[in-house]
Formats: structure tokens, sequence, C-alpha cells
């Protein structure tokens, strides 16, 4: 082989077929397979395979790619989060939380972005490249692995847009859900969309009942056009309608992402305009409390203009929720991600 391959790519069929081509016995694949699944993507500590396979493992394949640049862990509120180093030298970012219920993951799934958010910090450096199934799958495992702990949840909300890179997620949210790897339920992912309307039309076909998060950010065209380039392409009602077709068919709730922005979204009559669009669709509504961002000139709203949108969606029985902020110190909470990335991993 001239090249090294990501045994983290490949399926459990494909990764048999490949260290039988060196001459192993599929006893050996199964053994590499449960290790891998286990975190362990180093080889030589999988202890029961005979050094010189693990010595022709190193020459002939590596997983996931993913070598720890940073660890930072917020002395508010102990969430992580970890930069990995990928194979070509690029930095991606992933975010640790924990909850009442397990521990979460905000995983990426692009190195960079090109969707022009004026809110995120992905999106200024622009897209390099989409992440392979394994680069994503090796974020979660060399996580749980650092930890010790199980990985329960997993969100597809970090650098990058998930369907921007649809084929891969779609293959590392299935590869996920299998019992003989993480065994993570679908309706313990989610992932989050701009708004590509033909990817989620399609990933209502799919039959896998994730959890679809939409970022939404305004009440109509014009003002969500005026931070979301996407809005341009598939207007709100388009959105919209794509997003009550995945309802449907799944009969999973949509959520609605909603940074509040001072004197850009936040004031009460866009809520009003907000509550009548959403009004008897099976939805929810999240509110984020826009966070600082360098470069910037977004202020996160107040707190009694926070308090007024949300009761008036209460008032139209839109169920709505403020997301718990967590790790805003170590610029790990949401819009945050990549900024900062290269300082931090000290490439720069």
């Amino acid at each position: 082989m001239d090249e090294k391959q990501d045994l983290l790519d490949m399926t459990y069929d494909e990764l048999i077929k490949a260290l039988t081509q060196l001459g192993y016995p599929a006893f050996r694949a199964k053994q590499v397979y449960q290790w891998l699944y286990a975190g362990q993507l180093d080889f030589e500590g999988m202890t029961n395979l005979p050094k010189e396979m693990r010595e022709k493992l190193s020459a002939c394949f590596y997983a996931g790619g993913l070598k720890v640049a940073n660890r930072l862990v917020s002395s508010v509120d102990g969430t992580r989060k970890y930069l990995f180093e990928l194979k070509d030298g690029n930095i991606i970012e992933s975010v640790l939380m924990k909850y009442e219920y397990g521990y979460s993951v905000c995983l990426s799934t692009q190195v960079g972005c090109r969707m022009g958010c004026a809110f995120c910090a992905s999106s200024p450096l622009g897209l390099v490249r989409s992440l392979t199934v394994g680069e994503m799958l090796g974020q979660v495992l060399s996580i749980s692995h650092d930890i010790g702990e199980r990985i329960s949840h997993v969100v597809l909300m970090g650098i990058g847009e998930p369907f921007d890179n649809y084929d891969n997620v779609i293959a590392f949210m299935r590869r996920l859900n299998r019992e003989d790897t993480l065994n993570i339920s679908f309706r313990k992912m989610t992932v989050s969309t701009c708004g590509i309307v033909p990817k989620i039309l399609s990933f209502a076909q799919e039959d896998i009942p994730v959890n679809l998060a939409i970022s939404l950010h305004a009440p109509t065209d014009e003002v969500r056009t005026k931070t979301m380039p996407v809005a341009r392409k598939w207007p709100m009602d388009e959105l919209l309608a794509a997003c009550n077709a995945y309802a449907r068919t799944t009969s999973r709730r949509v959520t609605y992402e909603y940074s509040l922005i001072k004197d850009v979204n936040d004031f009460p009559e866009y809520a009003e305009i907000l509550a009548k669009k959403l009004k008897g669709t099976l939805c929810h509504v999240n509110l984020i409390p826009v966070n600082t961002v360098e470069g910037t000139t977004f202020d996160k709203s107040t707190r009694s203009r926070i308090e007024a949108f949300k009761q008036i969606l209460e008032k139209h029985h839109i169920t709505v929720t403020v997301r718990r902020e967590l790790g805003s110190d170590i610029m790990a909470a949401c819009g945050q991600l990549r900024r900062n990335t290269l300082v931090e991993s000290g490439k720069v």
C-alpha cells in the first residue's frame, strides 16, 4: 500500500477484507474492530495482537488521524473543548458537555464553513474541506477514551454545515447506531442545518429518527438574509414547509434555534410573527442568547428582552426553552468555535 488508510473509514466487512489481504484471519479483524470502538486508536495499545501485526497495522493504516493539539476546560461549568489536529495539519474543534443524563459531544463535520452566517466564528475562514466518516468517529472515540466514560448523546453543531457533507454525515450516524460500535440511539443524535432544503427533504426519507435542528434566527426573510446568506436561496416559507414535511414523515418535532441579537432580531413583534408561522406545527424553539464572537458587532439581548420573547411564544402555545450557556469562557459556546483555533493550538 502506497498510502495509509483510515480504518475508521471502513465498515466491518471492509476491515475484514483489508486485513485478510494482508494475510490475517477474520478473527483478527474482529479484535481490531473491538479495540477501535473501545476508543483505542493507537495500534500499540491493542495488546492481544501479535507485535508483528501491530507494526504492520502502523505501517499500512491509521485510525481517525486525530491528535489532541489542545484541551481547554471551563472553570465555570467543566465543559471541555478539544482542538484536534488532522493528518493534513488542519485543526477542528469538539466540545464535551456533561448533563444529568450523561455526556454529550458537539462535533465538527467540516474544516471551516462556506455558509457565511454573520454571527458565527466559523464563517470568516471559509471552507477548507469536509471531514471523512473516520474523522467524525475519531472525535467521539478520542473524547470518550480521554475521559474514560461512555458518550450518550451526539450533536452535529460544531464547525461546518452537516448537510454540506451529507453522505459522510449519514454514514457516520448509521455507524454510531450499530450495536457492535457505540450503540448510540438515533433519538440521542441531533443534526443542525442552516436550512439546505433539498437535503432536509432527503433526510426525511433516510428512515433514521434523528433530531433535526434548524438555525433559523429570524422571523422573516428580510431579517434572515441580513445575517444568513442561505436565506436568499431557500426562503423561509420553503424552509418551514420542508421542516413540516420532515416532522410528518418522521413524527419527530423540529427544533428551531434562534440566537437573540440585541436590536437585530429580538423585538417583541418578531416573536409574534414567529409564533404565527410555527403555530400548529410539531416544533420546539430554542432561544440562544448570542455569544460574543471576535470580529462581529453583535451584542447579546438583555435578560428582559429574552424573557419577553419567550413569554410571547408561550402565549401562543409554542414550546420554548432558553439554552443554558456552557463553555463561554473557553470560546466553546454556540457560534464561538473556530475563530481562535489556530492561536489556541499554537499554530500561529
